[in-house]
């Protein structure tokens, strides 16, 4: 699916789909519960955000049982790619140079790290 304007996923939402990333599939009850770990949320609170992103097409729900199943429809790698793009276009004037260089300079990469961007950066010459 593609993201638009309409339907892309707000601070709270992309928590969400953080978890349904990375679990595949889930219930509101275990989204919830590994929300709870970072912060205070209400369950009904991110049962409102999960009926909120079924209806803007962010995660499907299969309501053949009683207990739902959410999935996301959105893949990361999209979604990744779309605030990116955005953060480059609005916060570093078209320049992905500088997106770079800030992250790099206020984040401590580790050697693991530094290899593979410049391995990455080798293969895109």
């Amino acid at each position: 699916m593609t993201l638009i304007k309409n339907n892309r996923p707000t601070e709270s939402e992309l928590e969400i789909l953080q978890v349904l990333w990375q679990k595949k599939s889930a219930t509101v009850r275990d989204v919830h519960e590994v929300i709870l770990t970072t912060k205070d949320a209400g369950y009904t609170t991110t049962l409102k955000l999960m009926q909120i992103m079924f209806e803007k097409g962010l995660v499907t729900r299969d309501s053949s049982n009683k207990t739902h199943i959410y999935q996301p429809a959105v893949s990361k790698e999209k979604t990744q790619t779309l605030f990116v793009n955005k953060m480059i276009d609005s916060l570093f004037a078209g320049s992905p140079a500088q997106l770079v260089m800030q992250a790099l300079g206020n984040h401590k990469a580790s050697k693991e790290e530094l290899e593979e961007i410049s391995n990455f950066l080798k293969n895109i010459k």
